[in-house]
């Protein structure tokens, strides 16, 4: 009972060994590297770190803007774990099939292999949010 658990634990360690132990460090928003995406490169993603803390923990983080009526990518699911903060505008957070609308200040969380997806509702306003993602690699 015990031996697939310890399987998937190895797995885990296997593809976080390539990770960097995270230090205490600062970033100005300035410095992140950015990528974009969706149609007509509307969408920005700066990442912000991916890494192990010193509790060999993996943690990710990363800033998007959605155009308006954007996604970054139709909903999926994965192992880790992910919250989303939204900054500003809009953001229309599905988990599960079940669709709340947050504004500024609203947060989303997104459980363990939960089918999940955002989206830009808005028509003429860009939205942007912070995702701060929690366990093994996706």
């Amino acid at each position: 009972m015990l031996l697939p658990a310890l399987g998937a634990m190895v797995a885990t360690s296997a593809k976080s060994a390539d990770l960097p132990t995270l230090k205490s460090v600062t970033h100005t928003f300035e410095d992140l590297p950015a990528r974009t995406s969706g149609a007509n490169g509307k969408n920005v993603t700066h990442a912000i770190f991916d890494g192990l803390t010193r509790n060999g923990y993996r943690i990710e983080a990363h800033e998007t803007e959605l155009g308006p009526g954007e996604e970054p990518h139709p909903p999926h699911h994965h192992v880790d774990e992910e919250m989303m903060m939204v900054v500003d505008g809009a953001l229309d957070f599905t988990v599960n099939g079940r669709t709340t609308r947050l504004g500024p200040g609203g947060l989303g969380f997104a459980g363990s292999n939960d089918e999940h997806g955002v989206k830009n509702p808005s028509a003429s306003v860009r939205s942007r949010y912070f995702v701060i993602a929690f366990g093994p690699e996706k």
